[in-house]
């Protein structure tokens, strides 16, 4: 019998696990051919790119009004991004009773909040980074080690800018956030993490594959 197979569709990346393996690749050159054969799959998909799910072996992860004692902020549930709540499944699982912060740094960057009693409090959507630097792309761009000051060239001062409009935004909301829910963990996924890493200024949980840990504990204890 071939093993299941746990399948998370981004906007940038894909990833997906079978056995105890993860695999990933840009979505732009994934397709579902590329997939081990299974009889079972489970997908999260915040994808544009349009893929055929319309196949019996293949079941689409949706946020729901609760998981065990975490219950969904949103009034329609299901308008909540699975990518999201699997997220906040993944991190309930790793710290039950306690409040938690989910940040995911992607196409688009997502804060979501969830108290000590396992509310789900609300989130923000906000572009992430190679979101807004598309915005201009005769714009040149490369890796710096301190965002701090001013720059003194272009490529200088776009990438100080953009960084700073991530970093920023990331860094006061959680700050924010932290003074309501000072006992709060705080976990940290998404491809645009590593670019960021240095400039995050307060302690967090860096989970490479929360939303695939989430979806296989939705799978295990709702499918």
């Amino acid at each position: 019998m071939y093993s299941r197979i746990l399948l998370d569709i981004g906007n940038t990346q894909t990833k997906w696990k079978f056995g105890d393996q993860y695999f990933v690749l840009p979505t732009q050159e994934f397709e579902l051919d590329r997939l081990p054969e299974s009889s079972d799959i489970w997908v999260s998909s915040v994808s544009s790119k349009s893929f055929d799910f319309e196949k019996p072996h293949i079941t689409l992860a949706e946020s729901r009004e609760k998981y065990k004692l975490l219950i969904n902020g949103y009034k329609d549930p299901k308008l909540l991004g699975s990518d999201r709540w699997l997220g906040m499944i993944a991190s309930y699982e790793s710290c039950f009773g306690k409040s938690f912060i989910v940040i995911d740094i992607g196409s688009a960057s997502t804060i979501d909040i969830v108290n000590n009693r396992g509310i789900h409090l609300g989130g923000l959507i906000f572009p992430g980074l190679q979101k807004i630097r598309q915005t201009f792309n005769n714009f040149p761009f490369s890796k710096i080690e301190n965002i701090n000051g001013i720059g003194k060239s272009t490529e200088e001062a776009w990438t100080i800018g953009t960084l700073n409009l991530v970093v920023n935004s990331i860094n006061k909301k959680v700050n924010e956030l932290i003074s309501e829910l000072p006992d709060a963990l705080i976990f940290l996924t998404g491809g645009g993490y590593l670019e960021i890493r240095d400039f995050i200024e307060f302690d967090h949980d860096y989970q490479e594959n929360l939303v695939l840990d989430g979806l296989e504990f939705y799978v295990n204890n709702m499918g």
